[in-house]
């Protein structure tokens, strides 16, 4: 008899499926859920992004690019990052710069080519729901670091945790699921971590531009970012993308920078993997670049201010300072773990995310507020009949 579990390899057993997909899956089968679990921008994309994209069809700009990425994308990209990091690399000496599959697509790249059996990748704990996973399909070993309560990844939580066999650091800022932004002097501090230690860290900033909280750059280039430890050495890898700025997430459309020999074999593994990213997005890609996204992120600054106004009496609360994430604790009265609080919740027709699937903690939930205002105040008033028990 034919037995397909035969051919599953143990490397695909190894790995849940998304408990994020099973929410979406289940939002499917309700009527008129107000859903609050979706990471994703809620608007559309911009026009401009659009008709870039219908007109490259319409060229005929549809075969394969170089598997790097269309030269179009890859120079403006890299001017972009020479204004923002003015010390990256001296001329001839530029950080490698590749088009990714979306944000997902370059941290799988990055892990095959950077860890195997017997190295260890510390995994700051919230974190987002794909690091597990990649890292036990690579055949890496993951170290978690607990940042609770306010989910700050420091220096001084990260070095107790460093081995011989450290080889990554995988840091995401702004954070899914939590939405903490990580301060300066952790970014500094950090980086100074990893050349004591010689690890090497992989920055995931997809959020970057859902940052409410801005700073100036030391380096006065006068762009104002998130903070990162990108600002302090381009001996890391730096992980960008256009899903969620520019509300392009089935697109698929990213880049990795850093140091061009981990480039280089990131780009030979692309070209057996993805081949390239989609050749009409990229042209829309460099069109997004010069698109004006400060209305729809003041928007969602607004969204978390209301956030935060209407649950911190009821929810202990760390203040998201970007993305579209907040992470509150189940009430303690309530007597419930967060799985069970989401169940109760999902009851009453609210979809949100419960904190296991980002943690070996199950005491928070995730919120989205990338929706519309109304779909967020119907979520805050049952969020806030929930917590009344």
């Amino acid at each position: 008899m034919f037995d397909p579990q035969r051919y599953i390899s143990s490397r695909a057993r190894a790995i849940d499926a998304s408990g994020i997909r099973r929410v979406f899956d289940l939002a499917a089968k309700l009527k008129d859920p107000i859903n609050l679990s979706i990471g994703q921008p809620h608007f559309r994309v911009p026009q401009p992004i659009a008709d870039a994209a219908i007109q490259a069809i319409q060229r005929g700009f549809n075969q394969y690019t170089p598997t790097q990425g269309a030269a179009s994308l890859r120079d403006k990209l890299m001017q972009r990052l020479a204004e923002e990091f003015p010390d990256w690399g001296a001329p001839g000496d530029e950080p490698g710069l590749l088009i990714t599959s979306g944000v997902s697509g370059g941290l799988m790249l990055a892990l095959l080519a950077c860890v195997g059996p017997g190295d260890e990748v510390i995994v700051p704990d919230p974190y987002f729901v794909s690091y597990r996973h990649l890292v036990a399909l690579v055949g890496a070993t993951a170290v978690y670091v607990d940042t609770y309560p306010d989910f700050q990844i420091t220096p001084q939580r990260i070095e107790p945790h460093v081995t011989p066999r450290t080889k990554l650091l995988l840091f995401n800022t702004p954070s899914n699921p939590t939405g903490v932004v990580a301060t300066d002097p952790s970014c500094r501090g950090l980086v100074e971590l990893a050349q004591q230690r010689n690890f090497l860290i992989l920055s995931d900033e997809i959020y970057d531009a859902f940052c409410y909280e801005k700073i100036e750059r030391p380096a006065g280039s006068g762009v104002l970012r998130c903070p990162s430890p990108a600002a302090y050495t381009n001996n890391l890898l730096l992980l960008r993308g256009f899903s969620k700025t520019y509300g392009m997430t089935g697109w698929r459309l990213g880049y990795a920078a850093g140091p061009r020999p981990i480039i280089e074999q990131m780009t030979k593994l692309q070209q057996y993997s993805f081949v390239c990213a989609p050749s009409m997005v990229q042209l829309a890609g460099v069109a997004a670049l010069d698109v004006d996204m400060t209305e729809h992120i003041d928007a969602y600054l607004r969204k978390r201010d209301r956030l935060v106004e209407r649950l911190s009496p009821a929810y202990e609360l760390t203040l998201p300072g970007g993305a579209f994430y907040a992470f509150p604790k189940v009430p303690p009265h309530l007597g419930l773990t967060a799985t069970q609080f989401v169940e109760r919740a999902i009851a009453r027709g609210l979809l949100i995310i419960p904190g296991s699937v980002f943690s070996s903690r199950d005491t928070h939930f995730r919120i989205s507020y990338a929706c519309d205002d109304a779909t967020l105040d119907r979520g805050l008033d049952l969020l806030l009949e929930l917590a009344e028990g």
